[in-house]
């Protein structure tokens, strides 16, 4: 099996990572999905404060809590490869490495880019007045390491089909001639 682990900062494209993997019938697996779907379980409205505060719950002590639980859904799946998004820190990155092959493929966008995104795109869990805090957590958690050390990068500043074309050269590479 093959993981293809999906990094970036917030609203830098990696659901183009999803939208991807459904094209292509491959299973995707995400921690923010995780989190909401524990928000849904308690009865939690899904904004910036609630997700903030579950996804740090989920992480548990080590940080890696909600990666184990996305990690063991991808490895219960059947298929060749597997996309996993939401790794934060280069340990999680090394726990999955421990149990499948994987490629690290990180989505880049510039800043200003990326807050016009959570602007335009009004998700409950986003907040224009809570970008720069949300950043910062991100910062936090560590994803800086998994960014700086991918293994390939999509930046997505030109359209939706030039990331998919992208990250479809990423995936072939990377299955070679041993098909998905």
């Amino acid at each position: 099996m093959n993981i293809f682990i999906i990094v970036g900062m917030p609203a830098s494209g990696k659901n183009i990572a999803r939208t991807y993997a459904e094209s292509q019938k491959l299973p995707y697996h995400a921690t923010g999905d995780l989190v909401r779907a524990e928000l849904a379980k308690r009865g939690i409205k899904p904004d910036p404060e609630s997700m903030a505060r579950i996804s740090d719950e989920l992480r548990g002590p080590d940080g890696m809590g909600v990666t184990r639980l996305a990690l063991a859904a991808a490895l219960a799946e059947s298929a060749g490869a597997v996309f996993l998004e939401g790794m934060r820190s280069w340990p999680e990155i090394d726990l999955i490495r421990k149990e499948a092959e994987c490629v690290v493929v990180a989505f880049l966008s510039p800043r200003q880019v990326r807050r016009m995104r959570v602007i335009s795109r009004g998700r409950s869990d986003d907040s224009p007045d809570a970008f720069d805090g949300r950043d910062l957590r991100e910062i936090a958690y560590g994803v800086g390491g998994p960014v700086a050390m991918a293994d390939a990068y999509v930046l997505n500043t030109g359209s939706l089909d030039d990331s998919l074309h992208a990250l479809d050269g990423i995936v072939q590479e990377a299955i070679g001639n041993t098909g998905i």
